[in-house]
């Protein structure tokens, strides 16, 4: 069952719905893992991370604008538009999706319990329960859905004033670091970087979250090209501004010659530039940025369980919240089962290549985006680009995961 266009749709409540796109996609890039990484990449590479910072937006933009792009104009999910191209494919897709949205799940509820623990100093499970529960009650309610755009939005916002009032106390070397953004040392260590953020930018479910919202909501069709593309633009935008807010924070923390804790190297940018407020600031940070993951990959994961059974969608509030209870279970009984996440994470890190590769051949199929839809060709380019190099992240991520299961 194909989802219906929207036509009678209010423009306030369209412009909701578009912003909520926006929000979801971005939030649920910036997660516990996107604060650890931008922290420590910025410590080891300093001023001349800004140019995998720069690099990895643009193949970012190129990898979204064509998803959002196609999914929309076919009025299809991203595994239904894989199943045109090459049948199975998206129901392999799905599983990847399914699979690492648990396991992804897990270490964003861990980040909840810390960050309670953090601001409340209550213990992490009983924290990360506390979360959950809130979570849960978001889709509980009737306009679930419209709620969830505007928390999303809601946490969004707190963490880019919170991260940009960061840097503004940290003092960063501003010109430096634009003067590395076309610059940099030696660009080709910086290949590991740009995959690795592309990768966490964009890969795995956080690429059809936003889209997959606008095909629910009906914002979809040739007429609406306009508006997808300007939302997918904008959440990528989103997440290198607030990207870039917490590198030149932790940039100028190390550029005054202070080390970042190992353990929690996000926390400690915040805790040298603003002392214990900064730490409770970072509780705050991670709070909305593990909250924010959990709603995104909950709903995004569940979205693409919508082909196996037409129930799923019927009942998909309930998918969702069963979804965050057995994420929350396994957390509270297990913890984070470090093998079972690296290996979702290995997993998911082949999605977006592959589904990247049936969007593109899916782009030029008038039999899948219609006679009237025509693909530009820069696109096309772009999306090849961001393709290859998550390719490459793949087959280089490959040996190491290899040695870390064997030990």
């Amino acid at each position: 069952m194909q989802p219906t266009h929207t036509a009678s749709a209010s423009p306030a409540s369209q412009r909701n719905v578009l912003r909520g796109a926006i929000f979801i996609m971005a939030t649920s890039s910036i997660g516990p893992a996107f604060l650890t990484q931008t922290s420590l990449f910025t410590e080891k590479y300093l001023a001349s991370f800004a140019f995998a910072i720069v690099i990895s937006l643009l193949i970012d933009i190129g990898a979204q604008l064509n998803i959002w792009r196609v999914i929309t104009v076919a009025n299809l999910r991203g595994q239904d538009v894989a199943n045109r191209v090459l049948p199975g494919v998206g129901h392999l897709i799905s599983a990847f999706i399914v699979l690492g949205g648990i396991a992804f799940n897990i270490g964003n509820i861990g980040g909840a319990g810390l960050a309670m623990n953090v601001i409340f100093g209550v213990p992490p499970v009983i924290g990360s329960l506390i979360a959950a529960v809130l979570i849960i009650g978001i889709f509980l309610l009737r306009n679930a859905k419209g709620v969830m755009d505007s928390v999303m939005q809601l946490l969004g916002l707190i963490m880019l004033c919170m991260i940009g009032y960061a840097m503004l106390q940290s003092s960063p070397p501003v010109m430096e670091a634009l003067s590395r953004s076309f610059n940099p040392d030696d660009p080709l260590i910086l290949l590991l970087p740009i995959v690795t953020l592309v990768g966490g930018t964009v890969g795995g479910y956080i690429s059809f979250s936003g889209g997959h919202r606008l095909v629910e909501a009906g914002i979809t069709g040739v007429e609406n090209v306009g508006a997808v593309t300007r939302a997918a633009v904008t959440g990528i935008a989103t997440t290198g501004v607030v990207r870039i807010c917490l590198f030149l924070a932790a940039l100028g923390v190390v550029s005054q010659g202070l080390a970042l804790d190992a353990g929690n190297p996000a926390a400690s940018v915040f805790s040298h530039s603003m002392g214990t407020i900064g730490y409770k600031m970072f509780g705050i940070v991670l709070l909305a940025a593990s909250v924010s993951s959990v709603i995104g990959a909950a709903y995004t994961s569940v979205t693409f369980m919508y082909s196996l059974h037409e129930s799923i969608q019927r009942n998909n509030q309930r998918m969702v919240i069963a979804f965050i209870a057995c994420s929350t279970l396994i957390y509270s009984l297990v913890g984070q089962p470090v093998k079972v996440l690296v290996v979702a994470g290995t997993l998911n890190a082949l999605v977006l290549p592959l589904a990247l590769a049936c969007i593109l051949w899916a782009s030029k199929k008038p039999s899948i985006v219609g006679n009237e839809y025509r693909h530009p060709t820069w696109m096309l380019v772009f999306g090849l680009l961001a393709m290859v190099a998550t390719a490459v992240g793949v087959v280089m991520s490959f040996n190491a995961f290899v040695q870390f299961w064997q030990s």
